[in-house]
């Protein structure tokens, strides 16, 4: 498999794509294309416009170095690289595939990762998705990517378009830059040594809400034909007569009036961004448990909420591994975001919205839903409630629907190491990331394992490698690892809990299940 050791330069990996041949660089770890362009920059008059193929080119492009990060505030909890660089031109994708796999036409699984962030942050190029672990340990092809963020991805400003001129303003851009990637996927991945007809879509966060999303787009079949979303905000999009509220709210931060929307194309990034954050901070107050930015329900890309498609049997039938983790909540009180309604009195306008928005649904009793929370201090209980409402039952609520028609694993991930459990964060959101990727420490600020639980940390990651690459392969995350990982059916509700040993618990979540009724709640 390939060369190791020093590489001549007239080694490196030169791949031919649809746009023009691309040159990586090889390392004892595999292979890996940084920073290939999928799709036109998206600036000037196709700054609020979907996704466009980029121009071709004939030369050798040096693909050895990321591309730019899409323009966000930077974010403590999202560390990005040290050298970022950050520029409205950057769809990009890279290639991560074992060594030597591109001239030896293999053909390995293909495993499609898109981040998290809230929609408003992150990339795919951030250090703790670096794919040399995955790749060199699970046999398969890694494609990181970059989709638009914040309003430039998500804001839809459709509501402002000319009725009688040429649409200027198009919804779910970011959606679009997706759709553009797997499409580059399909078309070129063969020529990395990844195999076309097998591919993994993963996300995390709001990259699983856009990977649930995938699953319920006619668009998306035959795009990718196994799904991973490890926590998915899935009931958390809106329709366009919310977005063009947000859309207004985004004007005003902007200084934009509603005559003047030409400016959109040429106004600075800078101040995009800071209307961009105005808003992400602004909604959820107003609004406990809604957010400002999320792909749009706007008939067009995305016909229905994935909520009513999952409900009504129509989600494409490929197998899906899914999951939460056990303490989703507390990293948001710990970095007091404002995006997780935790104090009894956000709670209460939460519910109130939700008798408002479902008059003709019976809501569970207040009483009914306390009760599965009873015992714990009033903040402690509210972490539990906007865990299992924003992640915990929406996940639940797509397994049982996605589960009659195609193969479903369930998953909570428990595990935490004893500084994590001392800072009462425990296995909060986004903390089995590094597992999955066999990055386990970030830097040596990093203290994670500051009171032990390396080894075990690095067995636990050997098992969710092997269980996410072994669904990559086969659609079988139970083979090779301990327990076997039943999948999910609606009487046995085989759940496979992560933590320093594996156990499948049947109906794991049966108390909260109690708790909120099978009626799926959402904030539309």
């Amino acid at each position: 498999m390939g060369h190791h050791g020093f590489m001549p330069t007239d080694q490196r990996p030169v791949v031919p794509t649809g746009h023009g041949p691309v040159r990586g660089s090889a390392g004892p770890g595999g292979d890996v294309w940084k920073g290939i362009r999928y799709a036109a920059a998206p600036v000037g008059e196709l700054r609020w416009r979907r996704a466009r193929a980029p121009r071709p080119h004939d030369h050798v492009v040096d693909a050895d170095a990321f591309g730019a990060v899409c323009p966000q505030e930077r974010n403590p909890a999202i560390l990005l690289r040290k050298d970022v660089r950050m520029d409205e031109d950057c769809l990009f994708l890279d290639v991560w595939s074992p060594s030597g796999a591109a001239a030896d036409a293999a053909r390995f699984p293909v495993m499609v990762w898109l981040h998290g962030g809230a929609y408003v942050f992150g990339s795919g190029s951030q250090a703790l998705y670096d794919a040399t672990d995955l790749v060199s340990g699970g046999d398969v092809v890694v494609v990181t990517l970059n989709y638009r963020i914040g309003a430039l991805g998500f804001a839809d400003l459709t509501s402002l378009n000319d009725p009688d001129g040429d649409p200027r303003f198009e919804s779910n851009a970011a959606l679009s830059d997706v759709l553009l990637a797997l499409s580059w996927v399909r078309d070129n991945i063969a020529g990395f040594g990844g195999d076309p007809g097998n591919v993994t879509v993963f996300g995390e966060s709001a990259g699983a809400g856009l990977v649930t999303t995938l699953l319920t787009m006619t668009v998306a079949d035959g795009l990718f034909h196994k799904a991973i979303a490890e926590s998915s905000p899935a009931t958390s999009m809106y329709d366009h007569e919310r977005s063009a509220g947000i859309a207004q709210r985004f004007l005003d931060a902007i200084g934009i009036g509603q005559e003047d929307t030409a400016e959109l194309d040429t106004v600075g990034v800078d101040r995009i961004i800071s209307a961009t954050m105005a808003a992400f901070t602004a909604v959820p107050l107003d609004n406990p448990g809604t957010i400002a930015f999320a792909p749009v329900i706007d008939g067009d890309l995305l016909p229905r909420h994935p909520m009513d498609v999952f409900r009504a049997g129509e989600s494409l039938s490929v197998p899906l591994l899914i999951g939460t983790n056990k303490d989703e909540a507390s990293a948001f009180k710990w970095m007091k975001s404002p995006l997780m309604p935790i104090k009894p009195s956000d709670i209460e306008r939460m519910f109130a919205a939700m008798m408002a928005e479902y008059p003709d649904v019976a809501l569970p009793e207040r009483a009914q839903i306390t009760s599965a929370y009873s015992g714990m201090r009033p903040k402690v209980a509210g972490l539990g409630v906007a865990r299992d409402i924003a992640f915990r039952m929406p996940t639940l609520w797509l397994a049982e629907s996605h589960s009659r028609h195609a193969p479903v694993f369930l998953y909570r991930f428990d595990w935490a190491t004893r500084m994590l459990r001392a800072l009462r964060v425990g296995a909060t959101h986004a903390t089995e990331l590094p597992y999955v990727w066999g990055n386990l420490v970030a830097g040596s600020a990093d203290i994670t394992f500051r009171l032990g639980g390396r080894k075990t940390g690095e067995e636990i990651s050997a098992r969710m490698q092997s269980r996410w690459t072994s669904f990559a392969h086969r659609g079988d995350p139970g083979a090779g690892a301990d327990p076997a990982w039943p999948p999910f059916d609606e009487h046995t509700r085989s759940t496979l809990v992560i933590d320093e040993t594996d156990r499948v618990v049947d109906d794991l979540d049966a108390g909260i299940r109690r708790a909120w009724g099978d009626e799926v709640l959402s904030f539309r």
